[in-house]
Parts: structure tokens; C-alpha cells; sequence
């Protein structure tokens, strides 16, 4: 997890005048279920150790709730369940990886951080096409990553959550942020 932050900092200290070059090619890689996914770590803002979360009623199962981040109420989605995997017993090396997208910051609850990779433009696949209906990851999946003698599905975040989870997870922060206010 250090590494990941080392990087970052690194590629802020440099002062590069694009931080997207500096990340370019970079994947933070974890594991669910049997698979190795990876995100580009431009999407990601940190990783944190796994910690109390509030439910939300009625919302999807996979979103798991709101946890309080220095303050800042963020909602978590637990990946295993968004994949339709069996769920998993959360333990000390279970993660949240924090990422910003569309916008909003969420936290994808994961068993474990792999590591940091490199995957040039020319080692990533398209995802292959046959047996995709059976797939549910497939959808969140926008290319294949071949990293030495292994492979990495590399995710969308965009694609990970709808419009329509969007919506709650926003009304419920919301609602959180406005009961806090109230509490002070």
C-alpha cells in the first residue's frame, strides 16, 4: 500500500506537468475471487485498512454503505458482490481502495492489494467476446492486461456503478452530511 502512496508522491514531487504521464501505463492490481483486477492509478486517491460501515436500506447488496473518512462521509461497494462472486468474510487484509469517479469518491471494499504494475498500451487485449453472457465482470472489464506470464482484467470504474446507484449513494451522503451538520 505504501508503494502505491511512494509513487504518487513521487510523481507529485517531480512536479510533471501532467500527472497522467507520470501514471501512464501504472494499473494498482487486487484480487477477487480467483481473479487479479486492475485500475488504472489515476483513479485512485488511497487505500485504506477495512473499517465500521453504515448501512444504507434499500439499496443494492453489493453497495455496502457509508463510512466516515476524516470526515468526509463515502460511500463502499464491496467488488466481489458487484461481479455476482460468492461473498467473502471480511479479515485484516481485506481493503477499501479509494477512487474518484464520475466525480465522486467511493470506496471498492477488495480481499487484497496485489501490487502496483506497468502494462504498456500495446500488452492490453480487448476482453474476449465468447461465453461474455455468463460473465457479469465482463461488463466492467474494458481490456485485458498481460503482465509476464499472467494476466490482469483491467476495470472501468465509470461502468462499476449505474446511474441509478449514483443517485442513492448521493441522497444518502447527503442525508448523512445534513445529520451531521444538525449534530453540531
Amino acid at each position: 500500500m505504501d508503494e502505491i502512496m511512494e509513487q504518487k508522491r513521487r510523481a507529485d514531487d517531480l512536479n510533471v506537468p501532467d500527472e497522467h504521464d507520470a501514471q501512464k501505463g501504472k494499473y494498482m492490481t487486487f484480487k477477487s475471487g480467483n481473479e487479479y483486477f486492475g485500475l488504472k492509478i489515476q483513479y485512485v486517491n488511497e487505500i485504506i485498512g477495512f473499517q465500521a460501515i453504515t448501512a444504507i436500506p434499500e439499496t443494492e447488496d453489493y453497495i455496502k454503505g457509508l463510512i466516515n473518512l476524516r470526515g468526509k462521509i463515502i460511500p463502499v461497494i464491496d467488488v466481489r458482490l458487484r461481479f455476482r462472486q460468492p461473498p467473502f468474510e471480511y479479515n485484516d487484509r481485506t481493503c477499501i481502495i479509494v477512487i474518484d469517479v464520475k466525480s465522486t469518491v467511493v470506496g471498492l471494499i477488495v480481499e487484497k492489494i496485489a501490487e502496483v504494475v506497468e502494462i504498456r498500451e500495446e500488452n492490453i487485449l480487448p476482453p474476449p467476446t465468447i461465453g461474455r453472457a455468463d460473465k457479469v465482470q465482463n461488463k466492467y472489464v474494458y481490456g485485458i492486461g498481460k503482465v509476464g506470464d499472467s494476466v490482469k482484467l483491467l476495470l472501468d470504474p465509470d461502468k462499476l456503478l449505474n446511474d441509478e446507484d449514483m443517485s442513492v449513494i448521493e441522497q444518502a451522503g447527503q442525508m448523512n452530511n445534513d445529520e451531521e451538520v444538525e449534530e453540531k
